[in-house]
């Protein structure tokens, strides 16, 4: 496993953002990964995070290294589920000034014709159903609080389309219609409504992206790979932390007038 740590004692130590202390920040899918290095950074900051995910273990872990987080067990694509948490939320915070949308799976790979529909339906329910069912629970403690910030995770695939990822890449372009059909709708409620769409994201569910087209199109592992950093003009991987920084920066006032926008954190993808 890669470990996503290495850069961050610097980040913590060294960043800074103004008008993000004392905010108070829901991140989904929020114990590992991306979602754990967002959760980590803003934490650092003086935001008051909730985050919630499937894996029961990596929250316990995330809980202990992030005093007062608020963690809870939760399938975004659960309807019933997202509503617990945010009633937790709203709980234990008393209230919402962003939400960061960042649940989601890398969903199958292989030819259209041999996806099942359930296939389809798992990639679409987590990846974009998620982040409306989310987002429905979000607004309202938003408006309230007299506005924020909404950020959706959409996907370099939302830009090109992912050869035989064809569930993806779809959830993915939808999360960027949804991004800009609520940066109209909530703009005049003072909220920001902007995706970042990463690149290729070094860790364990890259690993597995990699060696599952490489199976798919019957190439090696290592060429696959190297394929994709030839495509990538600065030839290496995105880290979490450099999605996080991203993110936080679109959470804070220094964004004060950012919306409508997607936000590619890729080291400039060419082409997949």
């Amino acid at each position: 496993m890669v470990d996503h740590s290495s850069n961050l004692p610097s980040m913590l130590s060294d960043f800074h953002l103004p008008g993000l202390k004392g905010k108070k920040v829901v991140i989904t899918a929020g114990a590992s990964g991306i979602g754990f290095s967002i959760a980590r950074l803003l934490h650092a900051q003086g935001v008051k995070v909730a985050i919630c995910d499937v894996d029961a273990d990596a929250l316990r872990r995330a809980g202990a290294v992030m005093e007062g987080c608020t963690t809870v067990e939760a399938d975004v694509s659960d309807e019933k589920a997202v509503d617990s948490f945010f009633d937790a939320v709203q709980e234990n915070l008393g209230g919402l000034d962003a939400l960061v949308n960042n649940a989601g799976i890398a969903g199958p790979t292989g030819n259209l014709e041999d996806l099942s529909p359930d296939d389809w339906r798992r990639c679409i329910d987590i990846c974009l159903t998620g982040q409306f069912l989310s987002a429905r629970r979000a607004i309202p403690m938003i408006k309230a609080g007299g506005g924020g910030a909404l950020v959706n995770m959409a996907s370099a695939a939302a830009k090109h389309g992912y050869a035989y990822r064809t569930p993806y890449s779809a959830a993915k372009f939808g999360v960027i219609g949804l991004t800009q059909s609520l940066a109209k709708e909530l703009g005049p409620d003072n909220i920001r409504v902007n995706a970042v769409l990463p690149g290729i994201v070094e860790g364990p569910r890259m690993e597995k992206v990699i060696r599952d087209r490489a199976e798919a199109t019957r190439i090696g592992y290592s060429a696959m790979k190297d394929d994709y950093l030839n495509n990538i003009s600065m030839r290496r991987m995105v880290t979490p932390e450099d999605v996080a920084a991203t993110i936080a920066f679109l959470i804070s006032d220094a964004a004060a007038n950012l919306s409508g926008q997607s936000l590619a954190v890729d080291g400039n993808l060419e082409k997949l």
